[in-house]
């Protein structure tokens, strides 16, 4: 293996994990420690910031000032190349412009058996467009660095009435869903967890001190926020025995539909919650499984209602 491969390999194996000793880089390569040690400072040459590590027999690739040519394996390249053309159609203002850019840069390097996986996918999949509030990139990791490091964060905040406050929160996770951006965070005034759109938000910074962060309401926060947004847009609710176990209706329902709980091995009560009682009952049709419905009475009703009129288009 003649050097500028040795290089090429050394480098890839550097990117592929933290750290590594000398003799484990030594033994991978076939070479000697001596000639690690000749490489790691021709790479220091080249701008790699390769850092010792547990004393001189280590290394670590560091960030640098500047972003290094990166080493990637088929199947790490052709994920971030679908990952770019997603990109393009992201929520987040001019991500699009950056993203096609890298993407032209990324197919002149990519092999030809590479190029024909990446235009298979492109060509055979059809991403519909986002018709959500989009997000400009610095509200975005400014929130994100607040999550990331702990720190209170100030913002001005646009309420769906369209009143504007000014919060103040203990960021926890920043949430995406296919059309709009959300943040988990526990409200420092109201002394509760909240949710809030990340299009409303206008962060203050720099942000404010660090915190101790709380145990959050779930350990998955993108199932607690489905759950909190859906409820949040419910009209009127419901309260259904479904002659279904929890886990199987679970299975079968977006986490933002409703609520199961468990009531025996055979069945479990469902909350939920629709934009009017027709609609309402329609939703409930569709679950296709047997069901008891403890409340609204208004429900009740107009499931009757239903049921006669099925009655009398089937029996004509």
């Amino acid at each position: 293996m003649n050097t500028s491969a040795r290089l090429l390999r050394l480098l890839s194996l550097l990117q592929a994990r933290r750290d590594w000793s000398g003799r484990e880089l030594a033994e991978r390569l076939e070479v000697s420690t001596r000639t690690i040690r000749r490489d790691i400072e021709r790479l220091r040459d080249l701008g790699y910031p390769v850092h010792a590590s547990r004393g001189a027999a280590g290394y670590e690739l560091g960030a640098g000032a500047a972003l290094p040519p990166l080493l990637l394996d088929d199947d790490e390249a052709v994920a971030v190349a679908v990952g770019l053309r997603t990109a393009t159609r992201a929520t987040v203002t001019g991500i699009d412009e950056a993203a096609m850019r890298a993407m032209v840069k990324l197919e002149q390097v990519l092999p030809s058996r590479l190029r024909h996986r990446v235009n298979a996918l492109q060509t055979a999949v059809v991403t519909i467009p986002s018709t959500g509030p989009t997000i400009a990139p610095d509200v975005l990791t400014a929130i994100a660095a607040a999550c990331r490091d702990a720190q209170r964060l100030r913002f001005d905040y646009r309420t769906r009435e369209g009143d504007e406050a000014v919060r103040t929160v203990e960021p926890h996770r920043l949430v995406q869903t296919a059309s709009r951006w959300y943040l988990l965070a526990w409200d420092v005034v109201r002394d509760d967890w909240r949710i809030f759109r990340v299009d409303r938000v206008r962060p203050r910074l720099p942000a404010g001190p660090r915190f101790t962060p709380r145990e959050p309401p779930e350990p998955d926060a993108a199932t607690y926020v489905a759950r909190r947004l859906s409820s949040a847009a419910w009209g009127p609710q419901a309260r259904i025995i479904v002659h279904e176990p929890a886990a199987s209706l679970r299975a079968r329902l977006w986490a933002g539909w409703g609520e199961v709980e468990p009531r025996d091995a055979d069945t479990c009560v469902l909350t939920v919650g629709g934009q009017s009682v027709p609609a309402l009952a329609l939703h409930i049709l569709a679950l296709d499984v047997d069901v008891e419905i403890e409340e609204p009475p208004e429900l009740v009703e107009h499931l009757r209602l239903l049921a006669r009129r099925v009655d009398l288009a089937v029996d004509r």
